[in-house]
């Protein structure tokens, strides 16, 4: 650990550098050898000052996390070395100043707030967000935030996980100096003007005149409460932060920091904290290709163009100029290209009139597009994204032509959700450059891009767009090619089972209630009207022929769908909508459908059960994911996840569809799903490997890759 943490004298200032590539994690060793270098401070009279600084490319970024999942499965018992060494900074007599670039953040941000000042560099990031892995700070950052920024504002950042800049930051209180030139040289000159003035140590555990008034902070916290508990759906380590910073002003330093461990180690223990673990090493490993070849070297991508101006390809252009690249977007006719182009500036609007972006760089953006009804200019691209109307004759079309405008060596891809990436490869001479890269809509908002492998997809285009998928700022997860893909084929019987209990009795608004209380971000019929419901009729009519005969279908949305009730758009679906209002209401002529069609099928209602619900769609889920899994179109069980988690709306604090299936145990799961096979027929048949993995006592995140 002396080569992890070196400390290097500056005369009267020891300078010690924690260097624990890549993010200098407080990996086990590094505290305690950060409190070595304090010990050889205090037994040196010739050091009266310590900088702490990060080595590389930032500050401390935060707790080792592997360590983190070993202590939340249990395998290994909770550390104590850091608060110990918290402890020693709090109480030693030598001055020490935190030197911050990059980002402090969790454990690196508490290590900084034991400190008794902070300088930042400029353009660094501080805070605290453990909540995103379900726990709360738990090295006295509930104790010590509130005591430097109040108790209103370090609820907020403890309960939301929202990073601040250090401007920000500074303004808060949190941070004394940032400066812009050399961040050691600037640390040092402050810690010996600070001597200089020879006042008392600053310790954060004493102070208390920044905690703010009572009757305005438990209003902010009541609040707080009412908002997060909203947002968070079912997840409860925001409020169990929000208790916990309370206790900074309501109980002594030391009884609030036993409060913060109670908590700590309470939500630790949790379901919620081992499932966001499982989501935050799940993202990571869907950037690793099974079986791609290290040397597999990406083109380079400068000039992007996407043909098809509607919602998914104005979408998609947007996200391709947000990330700086030249975007040529091609639609059939002037009307459609003029449509689209006051869509995306009106985007563009809303975004700089709710600060999330400058007017400049909503200006840059715009100044990128290049809007066209033609193909000239195609040569010059380097990607093209296809994203016309989903039918695979127009695809194939646009796809022949493609071929005689781009360059041989030019990706081509298609942002088809359902329809198979070969047999569209299979109309060009250079099927190895053509790939899927399925947005979800709205393609600027949502994280998740799904990268269809065909069959003759070349590992370059492979490895081109993994790493494009971050360039873009999204979450890429590899699949392969079959019906519907990962989400899309998943999300066929999840839909299935939630119309189906509408014509055995449940009611539109339960059927989304249900799934809403679980944790989902939208109820599944409400998701439909959203998306719109002409888009799954569309392709229930283009894979009728591949339907077994006598399958029960879902008869009461194509009848929406025959009577023009496409959902939002048309502001009739599943619910009814006003015109300019997103918000659902009940339309009882839909009942009256659901009916009617339960009872052309003979269809006897019956009471359904919320749990019922769950399990006809939560399983279906899991039922066909493990299909996909013993088929190999996805790698692993965690991209699956990944997949749901950020395209679909599946709650982050239950894992995904799959980890969430090995919570509740895989035999239940099982017992179920056959359950649901002897009474609802051949749908509901158990996938082999559900059986094998239930009857061996193994889970689905225990399959290799």
């Amino acid at each position: 650990m002396t080569e992890m943490v070196r400390g290097e004298l500056h005369q009267e200032v020891l300078v010690v550098s924690v260097d624990n590539p890549p993010v200098n994690a407080l990996s086990p060793g590094i505290p305690e050898a950060i409190a070595d270098q304090i010990r050889r401070a205090e037994e040196d009279s010739a050091i009266r000052a310590i900088v702490l600084i990060g080595a590389g490319r930032t500050f401390i970024a935060g707790a080792d996390i592997k360590q983190l999942q070993m202590f939340a499965h249990g395998s290994l018992p909770r550390d104590t070395a850091l608060l110990d060494t918290l402890k020693l900074m709090d109480s030693t007599n030598i001055l020490i100043v935190c030197a911050i670039h990059g980002t402090a953040l969790g454990g690196g941000l508490e290590v900084a707030q034991a400190c008794h000042y902070r300088v930042a560099a400029v353009g660094s990031r501080v805070g605290q967000p453990e909540v995103k892995l379900g726990i709360i700070p738990g090295a006295a950052g509930t104790q010590r935030l509130p005591r430097l920024v109040g108790v209103a504002t370090a609820a907020e950042l403890c309960a939301s996980g929202r990073l601040l800049s250090v401007e920000e930051a500074s303004e808060y209180g949190l941070i004394d100096l940032v400066v812009e030139g050399d961040l050691l040289s600037e640390a040092i000159q402050f810690a010996r003007n600070k001597l200089a003035d020879d006042s008392p140590l600053r310790r954060t555990s004493e102070l208390t005149d920044r905690l703010g008034d009572p009757e305005e902070w438990q209003a902010s916290l009541a609040e707080l409460r009412q908002r997060i508990s909203s947002r968070a759906r079912g997840a409860v380590a925001g409020l169990r932060a929000i208790d916990a910073v309370q206790c900074a002003a309501t109980t002594s330093f030391d009884d609030g920091c036993q409060q913060e461990a109670t908590i700590f180690n309470e939500c630790l223990q949790s379901d919620e904290c081992r499932a966001l673990i499982h989501v935050f090493f799940g993202e990571r490993a869907a950037n690793k290709v099974p079986g791609l070849p290290s040397d597999a070297e990406p083109f380079d991508i400068e000039q992007v163009a996407v043909v098809g101006a509607g919602t998914m390809g104005r979408g998609i252009a947007m996200v391709y100029l947000n990330s700086g690249f030249p975007v040529q977007l091609k639609e059939v006719d002037e009307a459609g290209l003029d449509s689209a182009i006051k869509a995306i500036q009106s985007t563009y609007d809303g975004s700089v009139k709710r600060g999330r972006i400058t007017q400049s760089q909503a200006d840059d953006c715009l100044s990128r597009l290049n809007p066209t009804t033609n193909y000239d200019g195609f040569e010059n691209a380097d990607l093209v994204v296809e994203a016309v109307f989903e039918g695979l004759e127009l695809k194939q079309q646009v796809f022949t032509e493609l071929t005689d405008v781009t360059r041989p060596d030019a990706i081509l891809a298609t942002n088809t959700s359902t329809l198979d990436i070969d047999a569209i490869a299979g109309v060009t001479d250079r099927p190895e450059m053509v790939i899927g890269h399925h947005f979800f809509s709205p393609a600027n908002v949502m994280r998740l891009l799904e990268i269809v492998r065909g069959e003759a997809s070349s590992d370059r285009v492979i490895a081109t767009s993994m790493g494009l998928s971050r360039k873009l700022k999204k979450i890429g997860v590899l699949v392969g090619n079959c019906r519907g893909f990962v989400g899309n084929r998943m999300f066929g019987p999840f839909m299935r089972e939630a119309e189906f209990l509408l014509e055995e009795g449940a009611t539109v608004a339960q059927v989304d209630s249900a799934l809403i209380d679980f944790g989902m971000a939208m109820g599944p019929l409400a998701v439909g009207d959203l998306a719109g419901l002409d888009v799954g009729w569309r392709i229930r009519k283009e894979y009728a022929h591949l339907e077994p005969s006598g399958a029960r279908q879902q008869t009461v949305a194509d009848r929406l769908c025959e009577d023009g009730h496409y959902g939002q758009k048309t502001g009739r679906g599943w619910y009814l909508y006003e015109q300019g209002n997103r918000f659902p209401t009940e339309d009882p002529s839909v009942q009256d459908l659901i009916q009617t069609c339960a009872a052309e099928s003979g269809i006897t209602r019956r009471t359904i059960s919320d749990e019922e619900i769950r399990d006809r769609t939560l399983f279906a889920l899991a039922n066909e994911g493990a299909r996909i899994l013993e088929e190999g179109f996805a790698s692993r069980a965690s991209d699956i996840d990944i997949i749901y988690l950020n395209g679909y709306g599946f709650p982050p604090h239950r894992g995904g569809p799959m980890w969430h299936a090995d919570v509740v145990g895989l035999p239940h799961v099982l017992e179920r799903v056959e359950q649901f096979h002897s009474q609802h027929g051949d749908n509901w048949a158990p996938a082999p490997l559900l059986i094998e993995l239930a009857s061996n006592g193994g889970s689905f995140s225990d399959l290799p890759c």
